[in-house]
C-alpha cells in the first residue's frame, strides 16, 4: 500500500468518524438530515456541475432508477442510524453498523451467489459476532440497557450492505459517475425531508444558530470520506483499502467513550479492535 493510498484512506476514516460524531452530539432528527443535505448540495456543487460538463453521460431510466433507489437506501441508513444515536451510544451503534455490512454481505454471497466459504471468512465472521455480542454486553448483567444501540446498529448495517451492492452496481456496470450518485443522492434526500424540516422549522434554526460549524463539517466531511475512499481505489487495491477504513471503528470508540462520557473504554476499545480485525480477514478472503 502506497503512502498516499494510506493517507487517503486514512483521512477518509478520519472524516467518517468525525460526522458520525457530530451527528450524535447535535441529537436532531430528520430535519438535521435534511439540513446538512442541503449545505452538502452547496458545498459540492462545483464539482457536481464539473462532472455534468466533462465527462460525456448517457442518462436514461435505468438510470434514474438505480440513483433513486439509492437515494432512498441512504435515507433510510441516515434516518435508523441517527435514530439508532439518540436512543443509544455512539461507541457500540457505529461499530455494530460498521460490522454488520460486510458480515451481511459475505453471507449473502456465499448462501445466495454460490461463492466459496474458506478458513479466513469463516475466522473474520466468528470474529465479528463475537466482537459485537461482547462490545454491547452478550449475556452480562447491566447489558440490557445496550440492546438498542445493538438493534439500531444492526439495521444501519443491513442498510449500508444493501446501498453499497446497489451503488456499487450502479457505478461499475451502468457506469454512473460516482460523485454523481452521491450528489444527485443528497438533492433527493432534501426534497423527501423537505416537508419535515417545514413542520420542524424552529428545530432547524436553532441547529444553524447552535451547530452551524458542526453542520457544515458533517456536510462537508460525509461525502469526502467517500470521495477519498474511490480516489484511493484508483491506485490502491482493494484488499488494503477496505480493513484500513475499519480505523474509523476504533477513532468513534474512543470518541465515543471520551468525549461523550459514555464510559467503559477499555472493555469497548478491546472489543472494537476485535471486530476491525473481523471485517479485515472478511474484506480480504
Amino acid at each position: 500500500m502506497t503512502i498516499t493510498g494510506f493517507a487517503l484512506v486514512l483521512t477518509a476514516a478520519f472524516c467518517h468518524a468525525t460526522w458520525n460524531f457530530l451527528v450524535k452530539r447535535i441529537n436532531g432528527g430528520p430535519e438535521l438530515i435534511w439540513l446538512f443535505s442541503l449545505v452538502s448540495i452547496i458545498i459540492y456543487l462545483p464539482v457536481a456541475a464539473y462532472i455534468v460538463v466533462v465527462e460525456t453521460f448517457a442518462f436514461d431510466t435505468i438510470h434514474a432508477i438505480f440513483i433513486a433507489g439509492s437515494t432512498v437506501l441512504h435515507l433510510a441508513y441516515f434516518l435508523i442510524l441517527q435514530a439508532g444515536y439518540r436512543r443509544g451510544d455512539l461507541s457500540v451503534v457505529y461499530p455494530t453498523a460498521r460490522a454488520t455490512g460486510p458480515f451481511l454481505s459475505t453471507a449473502f454471497a456465499v448462501l445466495f451467489l454460490g461463492e466459496q466459504m474458506n478458513l479466513q471468512i469463516a475466522a473474520g465472521a466468528v470474529a465479528v459476532l463475537v466482537g459485537v455480542a461482547c462490545l454491547t454486553g452478550g449475556l452480562r448483567r447491566g447489558a440490557r440497557h445496550l440492546l438498542p444501540s445493538l438493534m439500531f446498529g444492526i439495521g444501519a448495517g443491513v442498510l449500508i450492505g444493501s446501498y453499497t451492492v446497489w451503488d456499487a452496481y450502479a457505478v461499475s456496470t451502468l457506469m454512473i459517475p460516482p460523485l454523481l450518485v452521491d450528489y444527485v443522492s443528497s438533492a433527493g434526500r432534501t426534497l423527501l425531508l423537505a416537508p419535515v424540516a417545514a413542520r420542524r422549522w424552529p428545530a432547524v434554526q436553532a441547529h444553524w444558530r447552535d451547530h452551524r460549524w458542526a453542520v457544515i463539517a458533517i456536510a462537508a466531511f460525509n461525502p469526502l470520506a467517500y470521495i477519498l475512499v474511490l480516489y484511493a481505489l484508483i491506485t490502491t487495491p482493494v484488499v488494503y483499502v477496505a480493513p484500513t477504513r475499519e480505523i474509523s471503528v476504533l477513532l468513534t470508540v474512543l470518541a465515543g467513550s471520551i468525549l461523550l462520557r459514555e464510559g467503559d473504554l477499555k472493555r469497548r476499545l478491546s472489543w472494537a479492535c476485535v471486530i476491525m480485525i473481523g471485517v479485515a480477514l472478511l474484506a480480504t478472503g
